[in-house]
């Protein structure tokens, strides 16, 4: 998609289709203003007359624009400008797209960067745009033999009023196209049946990556035998009872002028399919254990943007991928496991596998000394239960690491919640019979988890994000949401703003 800027009075713009912002019980914004002037009061008029509500997220489309230059104005509403904040803009830039994409049209223009929302600029808002633009026009049709039409929408062109945010606009809506066509990869492969995309799989899409990268990206896969070598017996005894065998996938990008300079690690949960092994789930709902493979889709789509965006620091994206399933070889409550780090494991519940994949790989991940590690995994139910379907659940062993974590989710506006993770914790995986078990009982079962992770991290900053509740939507919206690209791409460009000493706070 195409993302244009044009510094331009509204009225003289050509396209399908102008968007036109506007809040209830105050006047109307200049590009707007300009509209009203140059069509007789028809905007004005639609609202005195009660045809149209400019409430929170409501949109009315006007067919024919006297007076104008475009074929159509598209009115969307952004309810009370006292009460307007961020997540009123991006709701009412979602109703807009959603609105569009029903059109059959190839092109629109936006005056959306011109609304005041605090103190973002109209680099924030540009990217807001991109954002919303990529996740209307997502269609996941690869297995239907009659696939929905596919949205026409082509290009957006952000229109400003002032030529000198020119510049930022079009940085903006660069990082947002960025950063939604790798959300849209991540919804993709989350969305992927488990028969489909397999450990196997997600191997192959790391070397396609890495095959497009013109050698920005390198892609080295480490296979069962390699693994067993290595030692990583805890993440092999997730795979044991499945027939497809298990890989650690590690993608390594150079963008840092030095090569030795200390990499940012992203490591990601790959359970392409979670039954829960012997310790088997209930059979309502388990189709939606396809999406257990989430934390490793939001590596992808985080290098894909990466990739576009060629930040200047070194990354390193680890995935521990396995499938979980149940049969004569599979791990048995009660076996006990030796973990890459030399730690023994006591698995009571084979359902808390995803800590079993993880701790191999943030083991894996001290080889390369990193600056940072940031793991995460769709790991525990129990963080729907504390933080319900908005935010993700986060825990740290380095405050200013959690502090950056934080501070990205809030400008990404894909927000996080600190839990704590105290050394009272710690004695709920009390072990009688190995170093550590591998849950802790129900009481605080995400921060347990977390606890477990830690003790597999204590040579460098990390912190774990739990998407258990953000990753993928259920019910009738059934899909991946493709959380938390947006956070995870705006932590790296804030380290790589840390050490230019500039500001990416788009």
């Amino acid at each position: 998609m195409e993302f244009p800027v044009l510094t331009v009075n509204p009225v003289r713009v050509e396209t399908d289709c102008l968007v036109v912002p506007v809040f209830k019980d105050s006047e109307l914004l200049p590009g707007a203003a300009k509209l009203d002037d140059a069509s007789e009061r028809l905007i004005s008029q639609l609202i005195e007359r009660g045809d149209f509500n400019p409430k929170l997220g409501n949109v009315q489309l006007v067919p024919f624009a006297p007076g104008l230059n475009t074929d159509r104005l598209l009115l969307v509403g952004l309810g009370a400008q006292d009460k307007f904040q961020e997540g009123a803009f991006r709701k009412a830039v979602d109703a807009c797209f959603n609105a569009l994409t029903q059109l059959s049209i190839d092109a629109a223009a936006v005056t959306l960067t011109d609304v005041p929302v605090g103190n973002r600029d109209c680099a924030w808002k540009a990217r807001m745009v991109a954002e919303a633009a990529h996740r209307a026009i997502y269609r996941f049709n690869e297995f239907k033999s009659e696939p929905a039409p596919l949205p026409r929408l082509e290009s957006v062109t952000l229109l400003v009023s002032e030529g000198d945010s020119a510049e930022a606009t079009t940085e903006g809506a660069a990082m947002g196209d960025a950063i939604g066509s790798g959300t849209n990869l991540t919804r993709t492969l989350g969305n992927l049946p488990g028969n489909i995309c397999t450990p196997r799989y997600l191997a192959g899409k790391a070397e396609e990556l890495a095959a497009g990268s013109d050698g920005s990206l390198v892609a080295e896969i480490l296979d069962e035998d390699a693994l067993e070598a290595l030692g990583a017996h805890s993440l092999l005894s997730v795979g044991r009872g499945s027939d497809e065998p298990s890989r650690l996938i590690v993608m390594k990008y150079q963008g840092a002028d030095d090569s030795d300079e200390a990499p940012h690690v992203l490591v990601g949960k790959g359970i392409t399919f979670d039954t829960g092994g012997i310790s088997l789930k209930p059979g309502e709902g388990m189709d939606e254990m396809k999406f257990d493979m989430c934390g490793a889709a939001s590596v992808f789509g985080t290098v894909s943007a990466v990739l576009a965006l060629k930040p200047k620091i070194n990354l390193v994206a680890i995935v521990a991928s396995a499938e979980n399933m149940p049969s004569g070889r599979a791990t048995k409550p009660g076996d006990i496991i030796k973990t890459l780090k030399g730690l023994s494991v006591e698995v009571l519940n084979t359902d808390a596998e995803g800590r079993l994949v993880l701790c191999d790989a943030l083991t894996y991940a001290e080889r390369f000394k990193p600056a940072s590690v940031v793991d995460i995994a769709t790991l525990t139910g129990a963080v729907i239960i504390a933080l319900g379907h908005h935010a993700t659940g986060l825990m740290s062993n380095n405050d200013d690491l959690a502090l950056n974590l934080m501070e990205a989710g809030e400008t990404s506006w894909d927000r996080v919640w600190q839990l704590p993770l105290w050394d009272e914790y710690q004695e709920q995986l009390d072990s009688n019979f190995a170093d550590i078990a591998n849950i802790g009982g129900r009481p605080a079962g995400t921060v347990t988890a977390g606890c477990f992770l830690s003790r597999f991290t204590s040579s460098y900053p990390w912190a774990h994000l739990d998407i258990a509740g953000t990753a993928w939507h259920s019910g009738k919206q059934k899909g991946a949401s493709g959380r938390p690209v947006s956070l995870l791409t705006q932590y790296l460009l804030d380290r790589e703003a840390d050490r230019q000493g500039e500001s990416t706070d788009v």
